[in-house]
């Protein structure tokens, strides 16, 4: 607990500094997130007319790939860009799959919207690569040979930079290499951008980063893409912390933790007496359905506040067994991801993925009663269960203060660690399960969960429950959850939120 201790006393400094920015096209607004102020830029469909200035001599978009991001990104951008000399056009591998698919959403060889991957790296302005990570790491050195001086290199993920630190290798000097990455998944940035249309503002928030400008001009590029998704609103950060937040975020409470605390807790409810369907619903119906929405709406101390007094008291053991627990593997799985070794691993992983694929995530039992409980919802809702709460607040408050402590920025925090969780994946889990959820997202993320969320399900079943049971909560982490700058973060966050839900079909 010392290292935990010392972590949360440097909170403040870690967090401290200025993250703003400038357009000279879109208008930017500046707020403070505990004491760092940070600009963003609100987005909406009354922006669409900018993207062409933005997008100044770009007359051609190339998305590379069709596997989660890209048919999202590649259709919300054509419809954005409707009307316009810019045209998105997709490349794909020969002999891809994803043809057919890509064809069926009205990419076409005969109009020119669609054809083999380099060649239209090869004549685009603007190259969105949003190919595997680990097909990056393999094709990079082809990719930058075809870029054509003064294009601009977009990536919605920032694990090839840390590959390309990996290998010592850095990127081609005649080009801007610039980020943008949603806050969701690919289906999800999709689903929200349709539901815009009748909500002007409705999306899915990202991040933006500038690598490497040539031409000045790699800002304003940044944002109009982002707003072409159908941002609700895009904060800057940088490459390095968005692969850093990223990786380990899906590996922890995002994907991989939420999935080893709801297997955890569905036997923990089983030994304690409860029914399947009873235990299911406490376990996961809790928080995909309740506790996601308290905090949608909220925040954090709005689950907190939910509970009846006499339940606080088994919240807090819950909240502080956990926290305590899970903090040591956040910081591993932190370390491993920032080393590069996970990154490797990744790499290493997909090379065997053709003669061993991944096994299925919902294969114990609780996944049977878990869609017994789905088809029977309307008959039996789930409430807020105060164990479950503790659980799930206190491995998400130890990721939140990782991330403080490691420096992240505070839109950064909230968003790979809350609002993703909250509007964007959890959702789908509500909708279908965990294998929904978690094989909509990338081969890393799908590879992740399964590596770590394992890990999680052990040390909150064989360490955190049975402290829960036997120990009063700590004093300091109850007081430090109630009194925590998240609270206030999220709520100036959750002011620009757009009033609509993600409906998942």
């Amino acid at each position: 607990m010392r290292e935990t201790t010392e972590a949360l006393g440097g909170l403040a400094a870690g967090a401290a500094g200025d993250n703003t920015f400038t357009s000279t096209v879109f208008p930017v607004e500046t707020l403070e997130l505990a004491g760092r102020r940070e600009s963003f830029v609100r987005g909406g469909r009354h922006l669409f007319p900018l993207l062409p200035r933005a997008l100044e001599g770009i007359r051609t978009i190339g998305v590379i790939g069709w596997g989660s991001q890209a048919p999202a990104q590649a259709l919300n951008l054509r419809e954005s860009l409707a009307g316009t000399p810019i045209r998105v056009v997709v490349g794909l591998r020969e002999g891809s799959p994803s043809w057919d698919a890509a064809r069926r959403a009205g990419f076409t060889d005969a109009d020119g919207t669609l054809g083999e991957m380099f060649d239209v790296i090869a004549r685009s302005d603007l190259v969105l690569l949003l190919i595997a990570d680990a097909a990056q790491a393999e094709l990079y050195p082809r990719i930058f040979q075809a870029l054509r001086p003064g294009a601009t290199l977009g990536l919605s993920h920032g694990f090839l930079l840390g590959h390309l630190r990996n290998v010592g290798e850095t990127w081609p000097p005649h080009v801007n290499v610039v980020g943008v990455c949603p806050k969701g998944m690919g289906p999800s940035v999709r689903r929200l951008y349709e539901q815009g249309r009748e909500l002007n503002g409705a999306g899915i928030n990202t991040s933006f980063a500038v690598e490497q400008d040539v031409d000045g001009r790699a800002t304003d590029i940044a944002l109009a893409w982002s707003v072409g998704l159908g941002a609700p609103y895009t904060f800057k950060t940088t490459l390095r912390s968005e692969y850093l937040s990223d990786i380990f975020g899906e590996r922890a409470i995002l994907l991989g933790a939420v999935w080893g605390i709801v297997e955890s807790l569905y036997r923990h409810y089983l030994g304690r007496g409860y029914a399947p369907q009873e235990a299911f619903v406490h376990a996961c119906e809790s928080i995909t359905g309740p506790i996601a929405a308290a905090i949608s709406r909220g925040g954090l101390r709005a689950v907190y506040e939910r509970l009846a007094p006499a339940e606080r008291d088994e919240f807090e053991r819950a909240y502080t067994a956990a926290y305590k627990v899970t903090w040591p593997l956040l910081v591993e799985i932190y370390d491993e991801v920032a080393s590069g070794n996970e990154l490797r691993s990744v790499v290493m992983a997909t090379k065997r993925l053709a003669q061993y694929p991944m096994p299925p995530i919902e294969g114990s039992g609780m996944w049977k009663v878990g869609a017994e409980v789905r088809a029977a919802r309307g008959r039996a809702g789930a409430e807020v269960h105060a164990f479950t709460a503790g659980t799930f607040l206190g491995t998400m408050m130890a990721q939140i203060d990782l991330l403080i402590a490691r420096g992240h920025p505070y839109s950064e925090i909230a968003n790979e660690s809350v609002i993703e969780a909250v509007d964007s994946l959890l959702p789908y889990m509500h909708a279908r399960g965990v294998a929904y959820m978690v094989d909509n997202c990338s081969t890393t993320a799908r590879l992740g969960t399964r590596k770590w969320g394992p890990r999680f399900e052990a040390l909150l079943a064989q360490i955190a429950y049975p402290a829960a049971q036997a120990q009063p909560a700590d004093p300091a982490l109850v007081a430090a959850f109630r009194d925590h700058p998240i609270h206030d973060v999220l709520a100036q966050l959750a002011a620009m939120r757009p009033p609509v839900d993600i409906a998942v079909r």
